[in-house]
């Protein structure tokens, strides 16, 4: 079992001790993300991921910060979401001290030199077009603003090249001190790791600004999508689409059902999609149904890259595989197999400390609670087909799907029936 110590600042530390393991990943997780931001804002939260690696009080730049790592063989990383930031260091258990002082230097000392943030500029400028000329990336970004509309869960974590271009030091110290604050940060440890002495590290390293969180999470607000069929004209070589449906939000207490639903239509290479689709028409190159969730909405939805000259065959083909799953009884078989995939991949993935920790984190970050794996299996083996069929009822409606392409069309050359 995992273990978790409040400390009266709020800070939670979570840890995991993986038996057989010699590394130990620390995670920390903040609540930061587009949902944080206004619309002149959109983009900060990512933009200060970056920063944070810039340089502070002990490393005083990136080489300094890099090499910290490097020279015990560690592995670093960060990622910027929607509802949440996160910054972690992997390296072997007898250097978990490394870890904690290049963390806690960076995200509590950094400093945000405008130097350095013109410099980043430009990066962040270029990793917005790689996106932008990378149809098989942007197709994402268009569906969730597609589906969600106009608010900051349909707004992509890169933000815009305004923001980009004009954010100040200012504004970056204002963001980290309303955000970056213990009763919104999550320390999630796991690995060769004793509980009591990951609570001392984390008291010594992270003396968090102490004040409470100032800028608010935006909920989702029904009614502001966009039409239910967008296309972006663009010439490519090879049409992207992503066509799906507004679905469960995470912690639903149907939320496996959808995962398995997931699975059953494009989670494999044995799925729906990719037998009737990809290998008995040939329509497509990649296909794959997943879930999105987030706390108070989600997402279940099919990618596919597609024939140019075959498009409106594979909106067509996929259409019919939700349309024929559709308040069907699947048979008992199908849905084991799924389980079996379902159940197996968490088990794959938990061998990896940092993917255990991040598991772990957002739980307590996001829902205050965790289910630990055994937890997980066990909702996963309760699901029925029955449960299976209601929720295609209720999610796999005409009024709540959506397509959006990318590729040498215009919206009149292309046509979504679901009837």
């Amino acid at each position: 079992m995992h273990k978790l110590t409040k400390l009266d600042n709020g800070l939670r530390i979570l840890t995991k001790k993986l038996e057989g393991t010699q590394s130990v990943t620390v995670l920390v997780l903040v609540g930061a993300g587009s949902r944080y931001e206004t619309k002149e804002m959109n983009g900060i939260s990512h933009f200060l991921e970056h920063m944070f690696f810039k340089g502070a009080k002990k490393y005083k730049n990136t080489k300094e910060v890099s090499e910290a790592i490097d020279s015990v063989g560690g592995d670093f990383n960060a990622f910027t979401g929607k509802e949440y930031a996160g910054y972690y260091v992997k390296v072997a258990a007898e250097k978990i001290n490394v870890a904690m002082d290049v963390l806690s230097d960076m995200l509590i000392h950094a400093r945000f030199d405008t130097e350095e943030i013109n410099k980043e500029r430009g990066v962040i400028l270029e990793e917005l077009n790689m996106y932008q000329d990378t149809p098989m990336y942007q197709i994402g970004w268009n569906f969730e603003q597609q589906v969600f509309g106009n608010q900051p869960i349909g707004w992509d974590q890169i933000g815009t090249k305004e923001l980009i271009n004009t954010v100040t030091q200012e504004q970056f110290q204002e963001y980290q001190e309303s955000l970056y604050t213990p009763d919104n940060t999550v320390i999630s440890i796991v690995g060769n790791i004793d509980h009591d002495k990951a609570v001392e590290m984390t008291k010594e390293y992270f003396q968090l600004i102490t004040d409470s969180k100032k800028l608010e999470f935006k909920p989702f607000e029904e009614g502001l999508s966009e039409e239910h069929l967008m296309v972006t004209t663009k010439k490519t070589e090879q049409a992207h689409l992503v066509m799906g449906f507004k679905g469960l939000p995470y912690r639903h207490k149907d939320e496996w059902t959808q995962k398995l639903l997931a699975t059953v239509l494009g989670g494999n290479m044995s799925s729906r999609m990719f037998l009737n689709v990809r290998e008995a028409q040939g329509l497509c190159y990649y296909v794959r149904t997943s879930t999105d969730s987030f706390t108070d909405v989600g997402l279940i939805s099919t990618r596919a890259g597609v024939d140019v000259t075959r498009i409106q065959d594979a909106i067509d083909a996929i259409a019919r595989e939700y349309k024929n799953i559709k308040g069907e009884l699947i048979d008992e078989k199908e849905l084991t197999k799924a389980k079996e995939y379902l159940k197996g991949k968490i088990v794959l993935r938990l061998e990896d400390s940092e993917e255990y920790a991040h598991m772990l984190g957002r739980q307590e970050l996001l829902h205050n609670n965790i289910d630990d794996p055994n937890d997980i299996i066990q909702k996963i083996e309760s699901v029925t087909p029955e449960d299976i069929q209601a929720l295609t009822e209720q999610l796999f409606t005409k009024e709540n799907l959506y397509l959006n392409v990318i590729g040498p069309y215009k919206v009149d050359d292309l046509k979504l029936s679901f009837e």
